[in-house]
């Protein structure tokens, strides 16, 4: 499905910051993440900060939401299944927070170039997945040590 304008990008980044929450909020509840609770809780306060930050932005910019049509971006670019992080081992849970991340900075990273005649959004798109870097440097920081 195509995201063709502002706000269906905005929608998208809506869910997928919903849902990685989620799958935090399951993985620091999880008795093999032990030693990963706190990262994973802190990755849950940040989601929430992140729906916050897109939140604001569509509100912030909703005068110029209709006029900027946007191409080439599709939904199932960046659709992946959601994984139950309770049933997953250590290794498997890390491996799909790693996915997300990934997911999650391809998909900000090209909706930020799209979305250019936007400067405001293209920030906010950017930032948030600078955000979402640096989780995959701490996640794998942690696990190198």
């Amino acid at each position: 499905m195509p995201l063709t304008n502002f706000g269906a990008v905005l929608n998208f980044a809506e869910t997928l910051e919903r849902d990685d929450t989620e799958f935090y909020r399951n993985a620091e509840a999880a008795d093999v993440a032990e030693a990963y609770r706190i990262l994973f809780e802190m990755f849950v306060r940040e989601g929430k900060k992140n729906l916050s930050l897109v939140q604001r932005t569509r509100r912030e910019n909703v005068t110029e939401m209709i006029l900027e049509p946007i191409r080439d971006l599709t939904r199932t670019s960046y659709q992946e299944p959601m994984p139950d992080a309770g049933s997953l081992d250590l290794k498997g849970m890390l491996a799909a927070a790693m996915a997300l991340e990934e997911r999650a900075v391809r998909y900000y990273t090209d909706a930020g170039k799209k979305i250019r005649a936007l400067p405001e959004v293209s920030r906010a798109l950017k930032t948030l997945g600078k955000k979402r870097s640096q989780r995959i440097a701490q996640m794998q920081r942690l696990a190198g040590s």
